[in-house]
């Protein structure tokens, strides 16, 4: 599948069940863990489930704009897709991510046996009865997770652009 097909399978089928509640901070690191959760295609009836997290920071040297560094996503390793690739895909389809650096650091993958909507239930379950509201909990195909989980940060950087153009102005007022 080439990189078209594979952006457009996870923008049909990615959906965050259930997203974090905090925004991303605008001057720090911020840790985004998530639960990924995608059907098997080697096993029909099993889910993936990918735990991690996506480390958002600012980069020690100041980047280009629209030019942001995706880590950890194995893109090259899976897809055969380079770095460079990627964000002129992203560019040329008017898809801005802020200049930041989005480390995704996988920390475990399983296969559950249960279907995907039993693992959903005891998914979102568990988040909840833990009080978690930093864990992300998103869905999308297992043959382009990297997209998916790319749709989910896209738009939580979204939902976090008016507060940080805010925490910036305050910040410059206090300079002055």
């Amino acid at each position: 599948m080439d990189i078209e097909q594979l952006w457009e399978k996870a923008k049909e089928k990615t959906e965050v069940v259930r997203g974090r509640v905090k925004g991303l901070s605008t001057f720090s690191q911020t840790d985004v863990p998530y639960v990924f959760l995608a059907e098997s295609a080697v096993n029909e009836g099993n889910t993936v489930v990918r735990r991690g997290k996506v480390l958002v920071e600012r980069p020690m040297v100041i980047l280009p704009q629209d030019m942001p560094q995706f880590e950890g996503f194995d893109f090259e390793e899976d897809l055969d897709i380079s770095q460079e690739l990627i964000q002129t895909f992203f560019l040329m389809r008017g898809i801005r991510f802020p200049s930041l650096k989005y480390n995704n650091i996988v920390q475990e993958i399983d296969v559950d046996e249960r279907a995907l909507s039993k693992c959903v239930e005891k998914h979102k379950k568990h988040l909840e009865r833990a009080e978690d509201v930093s864990t992300a909990l998103v869905l999308g195909p297992e043959d382009c997770w990297q997209f998916s989980l790319l749709f989910y940060m896209a738009s939580l950087v979204g939902r976090c652009a008016r507060t940080d153009i805010m925490n910036l102005l305050n910040r410059m007022n206090k300079d002055e």
